[in-house]
């Protein structure tokens, strides 16, 4: 039996402006996708249980525990069914040659912004990594999981699957030539408490991501404008994160946000939140992930404005999650 694992992560600065070569700040969070893969020598063995989630293939059966949005695994079916044969192809693993049950669980929602998909495809691989000895090290689990979340994003910036493989705290530049991706792991003195606060909604990142590329396209000095704010906002973040200076931190925050909605990536309930998060005292809040759902992100550094805010969003109804970045 193999198991692998992979951490959830959070978007800090610069979702979908990474994938044109800015610079993005992203954290591991302490939630993961755990998955354990099991050889089977009957193949007549490799039925799926009809569960939500539950899928098979050639060789291979799949069941998905994880706790998950109402509705996301069965909006999420076929493009977690090619992703997972987007990372046999990338980890040269035939399952027809040797049979295999893969099982997720762990305490990683499923749901978007919160870098579910890419925890699945980090931790199927270190799980296939183990059972077979095949040698990968983190740089090759990070590029097959990359390969898998194309399955979900179309074109991966590549972030979450380097946060969900490496953990900790990230300043991410996507590589646009084709080589390797800057990455840099940051250090602050002491980790920062964060609530993620779940709209409720699933949303398709593929479709947002193209949704961006073709606004882009249609209104380039528009684009122009905001891509350059965003350039000249995580610097700024960097350098607030470094002196650990939070309050500028949350205010950058604010200013990011601002330029996800302007390029459409919000939605109501995503705004509610980040509203319904300032009102209570947090230092900033955004969007994060993908977004036109899933999850925003409140910065909250003391227990006590971390469980107000929290609670203030569980009054109005929304499941709200309570973690760290920096750890």
């Amino acid at each position: 039996m193999g198991v692998g694992s992979g951490f959830g992560k959070v978007i800090l600065f610069n979702e979908h402006f990474v994938v044109y070569g800015i610079p993005s700040i992203a954290s591991a969070i302490d939630s993961r996708t755990e998955a354990i893969v099991e050889r089977v020598k009957d193949p007549r063995l490799l039925v799926p249980s009809g569960n939500e989630g539950s899928m098979a293939g050639d060789g291979w059966v799949l069941e998905d525990n994880r706790p998950a949005n109402p509705g996301y695994k069965k909006e999420k079916y076929q493009q977690q069914k090619e992703s997972v044969l987007l990372v046999f192809k990338a980890a040269g693993f035939d399952p027809t040659e040797n049979n295999i049950r893969i099982t997720l669980g762990g305490d990683l929602k499923a749901v978007g912004g919160i870098g579910a998909s890419a925890a699945v495809c980090v931790s199927l691989a270190r799980a296939l990594n183990d059972e077979f000895r095949l040698g990968f090290d983190d740089a090759r689990i990070n590029q097959i999981a990359y390969e898998g979340e194309k399955a979900y994003a179309g074109t991966p910036s590549g972030i979450d699957n380097t946060a969900s493989t490496y953990g900790g705290l990230l300043r991410f530049e996507k590589n646009l030539s084709g080589g390797e991706n800057r990455i840099e792991l940051l250090k602050v003195k002491r980790p920062i408490r964060i609530v993620m606060g779940n709209t409720g909604i699933t949303a398709d990142t593929k479709a947002a991501v193209a949704g961006v590329r073709e606004r882009k396209e249609k209104e380039p000095a528009k684009y122009d404008r905001i891509f350059r704010e965003a350039m000249a906002l995580v610097g700024k973040a960097d350098a607030a994160l470094r002196r650990y200076d939070l309050r500028a931190l949350g205010r950058l925050m604010n200013q990011n946000h601002t330029l996800l909605q302007e390029i459409e990536v919000s939605h109501p309930k995503l705004d509610e939140l980040v509203e319904l998060a300032r009102r209570n005292g947090a230092y900033g809040a955004k969007l994060t992930g993908g977004g036109l759902g899933g999850y925003m992100v409140a910065l909250t550094p003391q227990k006590r404005l971390q469980e107000k805010v929290a609670r203030a969003m569980e009054a109005k109804g929304y499941e709200a999650f309570r973690t760290m970045i920096g750890v």
